[in-house]
């Protein structure tokens, strides 16, 4: 007796299960990787917490990530700041990031992709690395800054001051056409689910990209997580509302604006605070 042939309402049947196992893998995947980040993040938090600063002139006090590299080598010193830089950013990116993911995964399991694990874990990969090299420009700038401020008083004193206009200026970007574009970008992942890579340096290639049109994006949330406090809970908690907010809420440019009257606010106070104490 022969078979039945196999329609379309067949062929559709016996993709639903598939998608949903990829569905449930790929959820138990960043699950894990969010939590692991989380935790490292807080864990790194803390002990930067528990050691006290640098006093400075103008009323601030130095963090610990910069104090760390007195007396300490270079290399270990990037080291161990890109080590909590990558599970900061992983932790404050991989949600707004994680329905960019879920689309690629979707993609390559349709268009038959043998693994669409590893191309979505390349994607990943270059979306980070991105990040990676936001951290290792930042890591020598930082250094530098806390050194000449270490060398010259009079600069420490402007610290306070030049931060409250960093955030100022971080605020006001958020209702520029420059902020907008990227965050279209970055809210839409155009590309993603056409012209479906083949290879894993091609999906890597993709999602480096993608990170760098999501650092131009975040250019000033993340410079006001900067001079606030790199590893300050409270900071990385509120640019993270920020970043999430604007990138997966319904109306992303008006969110964006939000975000930028609540920067300029808190720069206008950091500025005060700065001015009333010189």
């Amino acid at each position: 007796m022969r078979p039945l042939a196999s329609g379309p309402a067949d062929v559709a049947a016996r993709a639903v299960p598939r998608r949903i196992r990829r569905g449930q893998g790929f959820l138990a995947v960043v699950t894990l990787l969010f939590l692991a980040s989380v935790a490292a993040t807080i864990a790194g938090g803390a002990m930067m917490s528990t050691m006290d600063g640098m006093p400075m002139p103008g009323g601030w006090t130095m963090s610990m990530v910069w104090l760390q590299l007195d007396g300490r080598s270079w290399p270990a010193a990037a080291v161990s700041f890109l080590g909590m830089w990558m599970a900061m950013m992983v932790a404050m990116m991989l949600p707004s990031l994680m329905p960019v993911l879920w689309r690629c995964h979707q993609a390559f399991g349709d268009n038959g992709v043998a693994r669409p694990g590893r191309l979505t874990a390349a994607v990943a990969t270059g979306y980070f690395t991105a990040w990676l090299v936001c951290g290792v420009a930042v890591f020598p700038l930082g250094g530098m800054l806390a050194t000449l401020a270490m060398r010259l008083p009079l600069l420490a004193r402007a610290v306070p001051v030049l931060a409250g206009m960093v955030v100022l200026a971080a605020g006001a970007l958020q209702f520029s056409r420059w902020k907008a574009r990227h965050l279209a970008c970055c809210r839409g992942a155009p590309g993603f689910a056409q012209a479906v890579p083949r290879s894993a340096g091609r999906a890597w290639r993709r999602g480096l990209r993608f990170g760098l049109h999501c650092n131009l994006c975040g250019v000033g949330l993340t410079a006001s997580l900067l001079v606030i406090g790199v590893m300050d809970l409270r900071a990385m908690g509120a640019v993270f509302a920020g970043i999430t907010l604007e990138r997966l809420a319904p109306a992303g440019e008006r969110m964006a604006r939000v975000v930028g009257v609540v920067l300029v606010g808190a720069g206008a106070v950091l500025l005060a605070q700065a001015i009333g104490r010189v």
